[in-house]
């Protein structure tokens, strides 16, 4: 454990919760907990998980700006359901990334964890993407992948990153809820 990993679980907490008020501060801390993650997976070798954070910056980045002026005339993003079609198609790509992505990492890496790894990256990358479009359903995404990232970190003995996890399930929880409530106020 150290405090490097400390701070940054503690930017990662931070930035989720700011996600579930809808606040935009919600991506700038998101690239610094981003920056320093891509450290510590290198470490782990855990690969898919460090390219995860170079995409999730480049996200961080888009959701930023959509957060800001994606709504209609360039005005708030308001949260919305995802298009039955595209999640479907998110679905589908998901999956092939999940499994392409366990093939590579098993037959060219030393990954820790090839499986897991490439669940962890195909799984948050479709998040976060649905995440900076605001769409309702990726909360229930974090709920399943924090799900199974707290037991994984507790195992690869990253007490902070576990920790993290927890409290992002939490979060996840309570991002559902908010998310719903500003649904249902927008279709009054």
């Amino acid at each position: 454990m150290s405090a490097f990993e400390i701070i940054a679980a503690a930017l990662g907490i931070i930035s989720v919760f700011f996600s579930t008020r809808q606040n935009v501060l919600a991506w700038p801390t998101s690239l610094v907990n981003n920056a320093m993650y891509c450290v510590l997976f290198f470490r782990q070798k855990l690969y898919a998980l460090m390219v995860l954070q170079v995409l999730f910056g480049l996200i961080a980045v888009y959701g930023w700006y959509k957060w800001l002026f994606g709504g209609a005339a360039r005005t708030e993003l308001k949260v919305s359901r995802i298009p039955p079609r595209l999640a479907t198609l998110l679905a589908v790509i998901g999956l092939a990334a999940w499994a392409a992505i366990w093939l590579l990492l098993s037959h060219h890496t030393q990954d820790v964890s090839p499986g897991l790894d490439a669940f962890f990256f195909a799984a948050s990358l479709t998040a976060q993407w649905m995440m900076a479009r605001k769409y309702f359903e990726c909360w229930p995404i974090w709920v399943a992948i924090n799900c199974v990232s707290v037991p994984f970190f507790f195992f690869q003995r990253s007490y902070p990153t576990m920790v993290q996890y927890a409290v992002f399930l939490v979060l996840a929880i309570s991002g559902w809820r908010q998310w719903k409530a500003s649904l249902a106020t927008q279709t009054l």
